[in-house]
């Protein structure tokens, strides 16, 4: 991955004059962090869950012996569709394709795709932005990651408020861990529409150089955020966070088994491997289906899933057919 300090001067610049606004600025929060917070109807809430594990007969889904969210959940009542990437990038996904009124057009257009193809399900817009890259070069602290300016993830937060979407930051830790880069984020967690994610791919815990061998994270990696996770959420009196981990291998999530579940926080393993319709299915049986833990997510790639043989990215209509059904859909 090619790096990107280059281009963090000159972008801030053109971000505070086309948008107007200082960085570091405290904006309202979305209306979807004031989720209502009623207490949790258990039977509408196990009702929505067997509608997610779409028949399941395995007997895997719904996963039994899951918390029941805190009041303020987001999942399983709405399904969120967001837009990946970093602002510095445009070979990172849609979000640093584009410019952002372009950018946040499409995403809004996909929303719209999302609600028509599932009526009974309302749809939760996200900008999911990458504010730690690895890196192919070590870098001034050896760590092979680099961390964006919080005035970026600010102007990220400025974006997604103005059409009411939520916020994911992304990690990817490189040589780092997330013990070190998930607690100088918790300035942005704290806030109630901001979410979390991490990504195994780029955690090179046997020192290979990242984007050459695909990397992992443990249940004790996960276990970690989750626990952080759930301890801002009674620190701040907040709604469930939702944490995402990416997964297209096996070995990407290992002892999937061990990972721990909090009222606090609500889980996706988000399957994210690009290629064609049918090993792209296949893939989602073999890491979703086949190792359940709470939630699942789907991503599809713009570009990389275009294949000579489909040449066409999945439809919502088959992917809302998958077992169980994703209830985060990400685009890159």
């Amino acid at each position: 991955m090619k790096n990107i300090k280059s281009a963090f001067f000159l972008l801030a610049i053109i971000l505070v004059f086309s948008h107007g606004f200082s960085f570091g600025r405290n904006v309202r929060p979305s209306k979807f962090s004031d989720t209502t917070r009623k207490p949790i109807d258990t039977a509408r809430y196990d009702s929505l869950m067997r509608k997610l594990a779409n028949h399941d007969k395995s007997g895997k889904w719904p996963v039994k012996h899951t918390p029941v969210p805190l009041p303020g959940a987001i999942l399983p009542y709405y399904r969120v569709v967001a837009y990946y990437g970093n602002m510095y990038s445009k070979n990172m996904g849609v979000l640093g394709e584009y410019a952002p009124k372009v950018m946040l057009k499409k995403l809004e257009g996909e929303v719209k795709v999302w609600e028509k193809a599932d009526t009974t399900t309302p749809v939760m817009p996200a900008l999911h932005y990458i504010c730690v890259t690895a890196q192919a070069d070590a870098g001034s602290n050896g760590l092979h990651s680099l961390r964006m300016p919080f005035s970026q993830i600010d102007s990220v937060i400025h974006m997604a408020r103005s059409i009411h979407a939520i916020i994911f930051l992304d990690l990817q830790v490189g040589y780092s861990t997330v013990e070190k880069e998930v607690p100088r984020l918790e300035k942005y967690l704290q806030m109630p529409d901001v979410h979390l994610g991490i990504d195994p791919e780029f955690s090179m815990k046997d020192s290979s150089v990242p984007g050459k061998k695909i990397g992992t994270f443990d249940a004790d990696d996960i276990n970690y955020v989750s626990k952080y996770l759930a301890d801002i959420v009674k620190k701040y009196n907040l709604p469930p966070k939702i944490f995402i981990v990416h997964r297209f291998t096996q070995k990407m999530v290992t002892n999937y088994q061990d990972i721990k579940l909090h009222p606090e926080v609500q889980f996706v393993m988000n399957m994210d491997g690009w290629g064609g319709v049918q090993l792209k299915k296949d893939t989602y049986h073999y890491i979703e289906w086949h190792e359940p833990v709470q939630f699942t997510g789907f991503k599809l790639f713009y570009k990389n899933d275009l294949t000579k043989e489909t040449k066409r990215l999945l439809s919502p209509e088959e992917i809302l057919h998958l077992t169980p059904a994703p209830v985060y859909i990400q685009y890159q």
